[in-house]
């Protein structure tokens, strides 16, 4: 997955998925993201889901007319815990593996990207225009319900970053992540973790043959 350019608020229809499995700590961060973006308005045409992980449920729904999609999860790239990533995982590259295992439960957001073209040719469904990742760095991926400290305080980050990705929060530029390998971008300010003595978490790019292997 490359490191995601800046674009404007969708055109078409918007997918919000939340995936990931609460009950193995700092995977839960994508439900409870779209959990608590789902207190905030949202434009017409952008619906929010918790896909949990139900992958292959989640690729059958991508195929449903969708111009984006924004998969939100717990994604371990080396960071520190609490790293925001923001992908553009639009490209079916060669990167992505060829034999998926249908397993709805233990499928990655790369295995259910790579299930598309299949699923598509046997319903007829048209896959999104573009596929965005947002991934936070987990700390704790043991047995176990809730987040950890670093990961919990960037949920609210990535409600923000989302918000502004669909054009919730027009007075805000949009969001973009660098293109370097592994490089950090200087987050926002933010005047409610200023106000709570708090850095927000940090927002990095990504190598563009690195890979979100968090089970989903």
């Amino acid at each position: 997955m490359n490191a995601a350019a800046p674009f404007a608020a969708p055109p078409g229809r918007t997918l919000i998925a939340g995936v990931g499995n609460i009950f193995l700590g700092d995977d839960g961060f994508g439900v409870e993201a779209v959990r608590r973006l789902g207190e905030h308005p949202l434009p017409e045409g952008v619906e929010v889901v918790d896909a949990g992980v139900r992958g292959i449920h989640l690729a059958y729904q991508m195929l449903d007319g969708y111009h984006t999609v924004l998969l939100v999860d717990a994604t371990a790239r080396g960071s520190e815990p609490g790293t925001l990533h923001l992908l553009d995982a639009t490209d079916p590259a060669a990167t992505r593996p060829r034999d998926t295992a249908l397993d709805g439960h233990h499928m990655t957001p790369d295995a259910v990207l790579a299930l598309l073209d299949t699923l598509s040719a046997g319903t007829g469904g048209r896959r999104p225009r573009r596929v965005m990742v947002l991934g936070c760095e987990p700390a704790d991926l043991a047995e176990g319900i809730g987040l950890s400290r670093p990961v919990d305080a960037a949920v609210d980050e990535a409600v923000r970053m989302i918000r502004q990705l669909v054009g919730a929060d027009p007075d805000v530029p949009a969001v973009a992540a660098d293109t370097g390998p592994a490089a950090a971008e200087e987050p926002a300010e933010d005047p409610a973790a200023e106000a709570a003595d708090e850095p927000a978490p940090a927002v990095a790019g990504s190598h563009p043959t690195e890979r979100n292997t968090t089970p989903c």
